[in-house]
């Protein structure tokens, strides 16, 4: 079992995916349900902007210096994207305990049997995260859509919203997607298959040394405190590049320190215990007999290799947060990131660089009268291989238009519980070709 990019669960010769299945799925659109694991930050303040900001390779002044904010626009300091919203990093749940009727509803995976990979993530953002806010979260699922594929003979895309507010406006938004199927022989083509035959070459000198000098120069090509206006921007403008690499087991170990332990919340010791009690499937025995956690794909190059990879490797949303990094980068302290999507085609192995790039492809007016610009933007590690295509929507200054003006959540919506029913309308209509690691 992988975890992270391309992570796919379930074993089964039988169909998975049928019209009673999906009905019983679809049944759930909109239920919210409280999530698993507690917030990484509860009172999330500068400390942890500065933690989160500085996991991701990321020391822009305006996440990590407390005394920079307040000569921004933003009158004091505000967190970065990757810490506002984002699963199990903020918010308390609103739902907390479900009624006997909603829990048989949600009980088990009408799925149970269907592959699950995990695909994509989309995430939107409405109000900026200032410390000491009190932040509440709301997540049920939002879409379930029938696909054909080339890969399968049928494919469902699962979408999950998790929407964050404080306490009289939303924040943010997270939607994550989960692609299932149920073709047997899905599973016996293995990822072993399509990655067994990567090699992690080693580097030389030379290529260090370019790796070192691209790093030197990323601090001058952060945009800070120069407004970058709407009317300077063209379409097919490069927005640079950041590199993120050779990546080490210890960027995963600092990654963690930041971010959390995720959606599987691993635990320490007596804590590891209690939870091998709960969910004894997540643990499997090491060499010396010691239970440990399937998670540990992500530092032990033995498990990743017994799972059908080269090498261990990380985590789809590392590369998320990367190209978050490469958006703030370029936009500036003036701009605001609205929408930012990507896709986790193909792993991210320890010993890999990823190149981290993008062009500007419209420049309009959004809701009317917001000026806005529409970017491609990708990591293509050395190999050549895009790894994580995706888009963003930024809403820069204008001369002519003035300040930025932040976006409004779906619906006009204020609370959490209003933004999940725009969402679900929203994602009812909403058609995606959105691919997974396969």
């Amino acid at each position: 079992m992988g975890v992270g990019t391309g992570a796919k669960t379930g074993m089964s010769d039988d169909a998975a995916i049928t019209e009673d299945s999906l009905a019983r799925l679809r049944a759930r659109i909109g239920i919210t349900q409280p999530h698993p694991q507690p917030p990484w930050y509860r009172d999330p303040g500068t400390d942890a902007f500065r933690h989160v900001s500085e996991a991701c390779g990321d020391d822009n002044p305006l996440w990590c210096d407390p005394t920079y904010g307040p000569t921004t626009v933003w009158d004091g300091p505000i967190a970065s994207p990757n810490l506002n919203g984002g699963d199990t990093l903020i918010g308390e749940n609103e739902v907390t305990s479900l009624d006997p009727d909603t829990k048989a509803l949600l009980k088990g995976d009408p799925l149970k049997g269907a592959h699950a990979y995990y695909a994509g993530s989309h995430r939107e953002w409405w109000a900026p995260l200032r410390p000491g806010m009190a932040v509440t979260r709301r997540n049920a699922l939002v879409g379930v859509h029938d696909k054909s594929s080339e890969f399968a003979d049928r494919t469902v895309h699962e979408w999950t919203g998790e929407v964050f507010a404080a306490a009289d406006h939303v924040l943010s938004a997270q939607y994550r997607l989960m692609i299932r199927t149920d073709r047997s022989k899905v599973e016996a083509k293995g990822d072993s298959a399509k990655y067994g035959d990567i090699e992690i070459e080693p580097y030389t000198d030379d290529q260090l040394a370019a790796i070192d000098e691209a790093y030197s120069a990323e601090p001058r090509r952060r945009r800070g405190a120069e407004p970058r206006f709407w009317e300077d921007v063209q379409e097919g403008d490069d927005i640079g590049s950041l590199v993120k690499g050779p990546l080490r087991v210890t960027d995963m170990v600092v990654w963690h320190t930041g971010m959390g332990m995720g959606l599987y919340g691993v635990k320490a010791l007596r804590l590891a215990h209690q939870q091998r009690q709960r969910v004894p499937g997540f643990f499997r025995p090491d060499d010396l007999n010691i239970p440990d956690v399937h998670q540990r794909v992500h530092w032990d190059p033995e498990w990743a290799k017994r799972a059908g990879n080269p090498a261990v490797y990380d985590y789809g949303r590392m590369r998320e947060t990367w190209l978050v990094h490469l958006c703030t980068d370029w936009m500036g302290d003036d701009a605001w990131l609205w929408k930012l999507d990507v896709e986790f085609r193909r792993f991210n192995y320890v010993g890999d660089t990823h190149w981290m790039t993008g062009e500007v492809t419209r420049t309009y007016l959004a809701e009317g009268d917001r000026p806005a610009v529409d970017v491609e933007i990708r990591g293509e590690n050395q190999r050549g291989e895009v790894t994580c295509p995706g888009h963003a929507t930024i809403l820069l200054p204008s001369r002519e238009h003035g300040a930025v003006r932040l976006p409004d959540p779906p619906g006009g919506a204020t609370t959490c519980a209003a933004a999940l029913d725009a969402l679900v309308d929203r994602f009812a209509t909403m058609e995606t070709d959105t691919g997974g690691t396969d």
